[in-house]
């Protein structure tokens, strides 16, 4: 029987076909819900987190009433004394995509239960068999959106079937709004929706995300983001603390250097503003943990399609002035 819908009347946005990386992950709308979908269905129970961690990953476990322990990182981001003990689940982190999937391979065989974050490596391919959680919109200009690579069983389709599909046309002012203005005048509905995200229920991705996701040039972006990565890290690489790689599609160049948290202050005033990841980090690590010490001093630059050759140059132009 043919199902009745609206024919006519104004023009809503266009279906976008082009191919969507990522196209056979679960589709969530946000990485924490992820996290939330795998605790539920793998029924998890306790877990090992990294102290350097947002703390929305947190939120989600102990609002699932999932026990939590800490471990730490050295300098190169890895983790240190790791034991889990009975039923407990590995939280992995993949720094600025610096970690590689031979190294995350060897983390599975070892632990076996663990969940790869991969939300600042969009381009990193998943490991086979490996829980592995991405984002969208730290990598684009969509209001949410989030894959999941999971083995799942039939009880764990069951239940991804049942959750209703998420709307995202209420997230979108901010976006729209910076699109034809700036950052500080839509800086206010950027925090409101961002407070918003956090309290987001477990739902999928939402239509019009997975349309927009499907309107991107994926590789397009990539070289965009990584030529950048390589202008600035041909620059600084000879100040910076941290001895990188340079990944597929960048997600931000991290400046680890003395008194970053001063530069920071500095580039704020001249418009150019460099977030502090994690902020949470200081609570509950001392000053002298190499955790407390990257939060810090971490400059994480923007290297990311929205910019080309001249305006990595300026970045490192106005960086240089305020470190001399």
């Amino acid at each position: 029987m043919y199902s009745m819908k609206e024919i006519g009347g104004f023009i809503e946005l266009d279906t976008y076909m082009l191919p969507m990386l990522h196209e056979d992950a679960i589709k969530l709308n946000s990485a924490r819900n992820c996290l939330l979908f795998l605790i539920r269905i793998r029924k998890i129970k306790k877990i090992l987190l990294p102290k350097f961690l947002c703390d929305s990953v947190m939120e989600v476990c102990k609002k699932e009433n999932v026990e939590i322990r800490y471990y730490s990182i050295n300098y190169e981001f890895i983790p240190q004394n790791i034991a889990l003990s009975e039923d407990e689940w590995f939280y992995f982190v993949n720094y600025y995509g610096q970690i590689s999937n031979e190294f995350i391979t060897k983390l599975k065989e070892k632990y076996d239960r663990i969940i790869v974050d991969n939300v600042q490596a969009f381009y990193q391919k998943p490991v086979s068999n490996v829980d592995t959680i991405y984002t969208c919109r730290k990598f684009f200009g969509v209001p949410d959106g989030a894959f999941l690579y999971a083995n799942i069983d039939d009880m764990g389709i069951n239940y991804l079937n049942s959750i209703s599909q998420d709307v995202s046309n209420i997230r979108m002012s901010h976006l729209l709004g910076r699109f034809e203005g700036t950052a500080n005048q839509y800086y206010s509905e950027y925090v409101k929706a961002e407070h918003d995200y956090k309290d987001m229920p477990l739902r999928k991705m939402s239509k019009l995300t997975y349309n927009l996701l499907h309107g991107i040039d994926y590789l397009d972006i990539k070289e965009r983001r990584k030529r950048n990565y390589e202008i600035i890290h041909r620059e600084f690489s000879g100040i910076n603390k941290l001895d990188l790689l340079i990944p597929e599609g960048a997600f931000m160049y991290p400046l680890y250097i003395v008194n970053g948290y001063e530069i920071r202050e500095k580039l704020q005033k001249r418009k150019i503003y460099i977030p502090t990841l994690w902020p949470d980090v200081f609570e509950i690590c001392t000053k002298d943990e190499v955790e407390y010490e990257y939060a810090n001093n971490i400059l994480p630059l923007p290297v990311d399609q929205r910019y080309n050759e001249n305006d990595m140059n300026y970045i490192i132009n106005e960086v240089s002035k305020c470190i001399c």
